[in-house]
Parts: structure tokens; C-alpha cells; sequence
């Protein structure tokens, strides 16, 4: 949908501000938990030979209730932007831009228990992240320039429904798998004006505006490590108490 000499840039944490978060399963002794992790997550975003590379820290708390679960927590992320398609002597060249971002997040779900698997069936995620470093300020500058096509967005809210299933392994609740798979669409507002906007028809076609994400995640004791996959893989290790 670009023009074969655009180069496109776009909000850092472009569906990538959705992460699993954690919570305590029915068949916990404790229905209440606090989950500290930190992960690495590398994507390209519209330009391929370019790279985004960030770390991200996470903090939430969970709650298993009778039928349903709740977490809430924030997070934060740095990385960089490395160039890999604008040339040394071409307009606006640069190695790579820092970016941030700092954020909350949202979670519940409805669940049935049969046995050993808590079957979270109905569930939804919401996350806001707002984006500051020089690549959010380098897109600003860009507005006005031709072959470019801008997103100068850095406030995200993203919002989508949830299924998944969680279990423990025979005689062990300490050890436990389960696999999510998200569904869902972001919007934001504009730097320069008062519009508030849903995507871009960037990916314009079945679907639309709507992304997926899937992640496994799996807990030993206090210790848990989810993968996320979708535009990008993101790999995540933390500690409950």
C-alpha cells in the first residue's frame, strides 16, 4: 500500500505493548500474587532492514476469584531503532534513535476448572503506553517531508479478547503450562492534533485493523518464562511472591 520509495515509520510499540500477564490458577493455595519480570523483544516495523530491539521490566498483581480472574500492573521499555534502509549521504541518515515507553496494563477472564486445567475461555486485555526518546522525535520531523509515510501516534491504547488454558502436570500444581491467544486492535492519539484514530489501513484486507497474539507460558514454583508470537517474538522471565 506504500509507494515503493516511501519508508514508513510508526509508533515504536506498535503491537507490541500487549503482554501475557500472569495469574493465580483455582487451584493455587494463594489467590493473590505479585509478578515481576523482564524480557527482550526484537521486530522490524514497516521497513525491512530495519530493527527494533528493546528490553522491557514488568510488574503486576493477580487475583483468582470464583469464576473469574483479575491483574493489573505497569511496565517500561527502552530500546533502539537501527537503520538499515536510509544510506549515509541520504536525507535524514542516522545509526539508531533511542526509544521508551512507560505503561499500564489491564487483564481479566472468566473461567470453568475441570480437574487439573482452569479453562479461561472469555477473557480481555487492555494496555496505554505513551513513547518518548529521539525516534518519537524524529517522526514529528518527518511529517512534512515527502517519501514518508508517518505515524506520529505516541500515546497507544490497544484492546482485544482472550482465550486460554492453564493447567498443572499430574500430582505437581507447582508445575504449570498454559497457552493464551489474543485478538485484538489499537488506537491512539495524534501529536498534532485532537484526533483520535483507530490503525491505519496499513494492513487493510481480511481482518482489517484486528491483530493476533499467541504465547506459552509456563510457572515451577515461583519461577515462570513466557514466549509471545506474532509480529514479533518476545521472550519474558520472571518470579512470583
Amino acid at each position: 500500500m506504500l509507494a515503493s520509495c516511501s519508508k514508513y515509520y510508526g509508533p515504536a510499540l506498535y503491537h507490541q505493548d500487549i503482554a501475557y500477564m500472569p495469574k493465580p490458577a483455582s487451584f493455587d493455595s494463594v489467590k493473590s500474587a505479585t509478578y515481576v519480570s523482564a524480557g527482550i523483544n526484537g521486530y522490524t516495523e514497516g521497513n525491512i532492514g530495519d530493527l527494533l530491539m528493546s528490553g522491557q521490566v514488568n510488574i503486576s498483581r493477580g487475583y483468582a476469584f470464583k469464576n473469574f480472574n483479575l491483574a493489573y500492573g505497569a511496565f517500561g521499555v527502552f530500546g533502539n531503532y537501527d537503520n538499515g534502509t536510509i544510506n549515509k549521504g541520504q536525507p535524514n541518515y542516522f545509526g539508531d534513535k533511542f526509544f521508551g515507553a512507560v505503561g499500564g496494563r489491564l487483564s481479566g477472564n472468566f473461567f470453568t476448572n475441570t480437574g487439573r486445567t482452569d479453562w479461561r475461555s472469555i477473557g480481555f486485555e487492555a494496555a496505554y503506553s505513551h513513547e518518548y526518546g529521539s525516534y518519537a522525535d524524529f517522526r514529528q520531523t518527518l511529517l512534512s517531508q515527502a517519501g514518508y509515510s508517518v505515524d506520529p501516534r505516541t500515546d497507544l491504547l490497544t484492546i482485544g479478547l482472550t482465550s486460554e488454558v492453564l493447567f498443572h502436570n499430574v500430582n505437581d500444581k507447582d508445575f504449570q503450562n498454559g497457552v493464551r491467544v489474543f485478538l485484538g486492535t489499537t488506537f491512539g492519539r495524534t501529536d498534532t492534533g485532537d484526533e483520535f484514530f483507530f490503525n491505519e489501513a496499513r494492513t487493510a484486507g481480511f481482518l482489517g485493523n484486528v491483530f493476533p497474539k499467541a504465547t506459552y507460558f509456563m510457572k515451577v514454583k515461583k519461577y515462570f518464562w513466557s514466549i509471545e508470537v506474532g509480529d514479533a517474538i518476545m521472550l519474558r522471565f520472571g518470579l512470583k511472591f
